[in-house]
C-alpha cells in the first residue's frame, strides 16, 4: 500500500509539471482541415486553430479514442471509439457533438482515411480478411448498408486517394515495430498505388526501407520514411518523373504520423505538431497549451 501510495504521488507531481506546457506533450495522431487540427491527447480528442493556441477537449467519454481523420470537405471526423467494449468507427461533426457509431463488427476495426468526395470513411477490419492482416472497406457517413470491400489483398495503415478517386496510395503491412530504428527484416513497411479498377499496384521505390503514412495531393505522394540512414521524415515520390525527394530536413526526433491534404500536411514529431505547404516547401511547429481537469492524476486511493 505505501508503495502504491509513493507510486500515485510521483505520478501526480510528474503530471503537474507535464501540463503546464513546460517541455513537449504526448500529441498523437494528427489531421487537418482548412481551420483546425484534432489531435490525440490523454485518450481523448482535441482541436486548435492551425494558428495554434489553447485546445478544447471534443470527447471525453470513459473510452479511449484514436485515429481521428477529417473529412477532405473538412466537416466530419471520423475515428476509432473504444465504446461499449469494442474499437468501432464514430462519426462527430467537426466542430464537435454527439459520436455516431457507423461499424458494429465485433472485432476492432480503425479509421485510415476518406474518399475524395468525403462520402465514405475508409478502415480497416478482419471481417471478411482470410489471413491474419487486414483489408480496406469503405462505410457510407450515413451509416446505412454494409461495409464494401476494397479490391485489395490487405492493408496495414493509413490509405490517402488520388484526386479523381481511381487509385489509393495505401500500406499492405503494417509497421512491425513503432520504437526499432532502422528496421531491416522482412516487415519493413511499403506503399502501393493501387487501381481501383483492376488491383494493379504500383510500388514507391526504395531499398528495404519503412515508407508509411501516405498522403497523395496533386501528382505527388508524401509520406515518411527512414530511408538513406537518417532519422524518419517526410519525402514525396513524383508520379511524373517517378523519382524521390526528401521534403523536411530532419536532423533530429522521427517523425511519427502525417495526414492532410492540398494546403498542408500535418505531422507529429517527439510528441509536437507541425505542418508542412506542399506549396511552398516550408514547415512551422504549432504552438499548443491543453488545459483540462485529468481526474485520472488526481491524488486518490486505490
Amino acid at each position: 500500500m505505501i508503495r502504491k501510495t509513493l507510486l500515485i504521488a510521483i505520478i501526480s507531481l510528474s503530471a503537474a509539471v507535464v501540463f503546464p506546457q513546460s517541455g513537449p506533450m504526448l500529441f498523437r495522431d494528427p489531421t487537418m482541415n482548412k481551420t483546425h487540427i484534432t489531435f490525440v491527447f490523454a485518450g481523448d480528442l482535441w482541436r486548435v486553430p492551425r494558428s495554434g493556441g489553447a485546445a478544447e477537449r471534443l470527447t471525453s467519454a470513459v473510452g479511449a479514442e484514436a485515429s481521428p481523420y477529417y473529412s477532405p470537405d473538412g466537416k466530419w471526423i471520423a475515428f476509432r471509439g473504444g465504446y461499449d467494449g469494442n474499437q468501432d468507427i464514430f462519426l462527430m461533426p467537426a466542430e464537435g457533438g454527439n459520436p455516431k457509431r457507423l461499424t458494429y463488427h465485433p472485432g476492432a476495426e480503425t479509421v485510415i482515411g476518406w474518399t475524395p468526395d468525403s462520402k465514405y470513411v475508409i478502415f480497416a477490419s478482419n471481417r471478411t480478411s482470410s489471413m491474419v492482416t487486414p483489408m480496406m472497406y469503405k462505410m457510407p457517413v450515413s451509416g446505412d448498408g454494409i461495409a464494401e470491400e476494397l479490391p485489395f489483398p490487405m492493408a496495414g495503415g493509413p490509405a490517402s486517394f488520388s484526386p479523381d478517386g481511381s487509385r489509393v496510395a495505401y500500406m499492405p503491412l503494417a509497421p512491425a515495430f513503432a520504437q526499432w530504428k532502422f528496421y531491416r527484416g522482412g516487415r519493413t513497411t511499403k506503399i502501393w498505388l493501387g487501381n481501383l479498377s483492376d488491383s494493379a499496384v504500383e510500388e514507391v521505390p526504395r531499398q528495404n526501407s519503412n515508407d508509411f503514412d501516405p498522403v497523395w495531393v496533386g501528382n505527388k505522394v508524401y509520406f515518411l520514411s527512414d530511408r538513406n540512414g537518417k532519422a524518419v521524415t517526410l519525402y514525396s515520390y513524383d508520379l511524373n518523373s517517378k523519382r524521390v525527394n526528401e521534403e523536411i530536413k530532419n536532423n533530429g526526433f522521427d517523425l511519427k504520423a502525417a495526414s492532410g491534404g492540398n494546403d498542408g500536411i500535418v505531422y507529429e514529431q517527439f510528441g509536437s505538431i507541425g505542418i508542412f505547404d506542399p506549396s511552398s516547401g516550408k514547415n512551422q511547429k504549432v504552438n499548443i497549451t491543453v488545459r483540462g481537469d485529468f481526474p485520472e492524476v488526481r491524488p486518490r486511493y486505490e
